[in-house]
């Protein structure tokens, strides 16, 4: 019995790792990628771009159902509909807000998702954070806020546009989880049901980019769906450290200094104490758990039990 288990939990902690090996390489490859789009060939749609890569997203899961590995599953209008509504929000508004604040203020809001990601779970979710798991996150925050945010200058409507990005982000990130647990979803099922609809309001096609996008949203879904908005926040934040270092390899070492280095090893050192202080007893624990509709079981296309122990 005791082997079972240790089986078990060996091959959840792999699965686990492949997800966020997944997400991170994803993820970083298409920041890259965009970068080069954008500052060597001139191509500035973002949210045109935006729309090609979930037009993608929507042509392989079409393809995975087609072949019979997504298997049938409802998601209410309904819900669908406040996502794709924050999820665009999401969009627009981290591209407003890039383009009317400074970097230093920008990256401020894109660290400030996570103490908003904080609080809809405790407020939603009834989770409780130990004292370790939150000075981990304050540290996470102080690091990657060392490396990243230089010139801070604000004004009204650069504001009110990083508002709107990091509650609509924070609100979609906290959703996936949410629909994916409510109505017993798999990743895959719910990237079939929202990136259609995210395509039909936005867009087109690009090759590379929109390759790799496939495997940044279906990696996103899955690490979210196996651990919950504010892990998915804290340990994504290897993928700033990652991309300021490729940047710094592939695109020139200006603004590569000792503060810089710095910031990436508290941001470092804050992610593997959050691992660690999240997974041991009462380092984050829910009060009360989600009614859910469980569907009629269907076989899905590898993934064992998603819902089993979020971090």
């Amino acid at each position: 019995m005791k082997m079972s288990l240790a089986s078990k939990a060996d091959r959840k902690a792999a699965a686990d790792a492949a997800a966020w090996m997944f997400n991170v390489v994803t993820s970083v490859g298409i920041i890259l990628v965009n970068k080069a789009l954008m500052a060597t060939y001139g191509f500035s749609f973002a949210t045109t771009l935006t729309g090609m890569h979930f037009a993608t997203t929507t042509l392989m899961t079409g393809v995975l159902r087609w072949l019979g590995y997504i298997q049938p599953s409802h998601l209410p209008f309904r819900e669908l509909l406040k996502f794709v509504i924050f999820a665009n929000f999401s969009i627009v508004g981290m591209n407003v807000s890039l383009m009317w604040n400074s970097v230093g203020f920008y990256q401020i809001a894109k660290l400030s998702m996570i103490p908003v990601s904080c609080l809809l779970e405790v407020v939603l979710d009834k989770i409780r954070y130990s004292r370790d798991t939150k000075l981990s996150i304050a540290v996470v925050l102080l690091g990657v806020g060392v490396c990243t945010v230089t010139d801070v200058s604000v004004n009204a409507r650069g504001f009110i546009a990083a508002l709107i990005a990091v509650w609509s982000t924070s609100i979609q990130q906290y959703y996936v989880h949410h629909l994916q647990r409510k109505y017993s979803l798999t990743s895959f099922n719910l990237l079939g049901h929202t990136a259609p609809a995210q395509a039909a309001t936005l867009l087109i096609f690009l090759i590379l980019s929109c390759t790799i996008a496939v495997g940044t949203n279906l990696s996103q879904f899955i690490c979210i769906g196996r651990f919950t908005a504010v892990s998915f926040q804290v340990l994504g934040h290897m993928k700033t450290i990652l991309v300021l270092i490729m940047g710094f390899l592939f695109f020139g070492k200006e603004g590569l200094n000792l503060h810089v280095v710095l910031g990436m090893i508290i941001a470092v050192f804050g992610m593997i104490w959050y691992s660690n202080a999240s997974t041991k007893p009462g380092g984050k624990e829910r009060r009360s758990s989600l009614p859910t509709t469980r569907p009629q079981k269907h076989g899905n296309l590898g993934e064992s039990n998603e819902h089993d122990g979020k971090v």
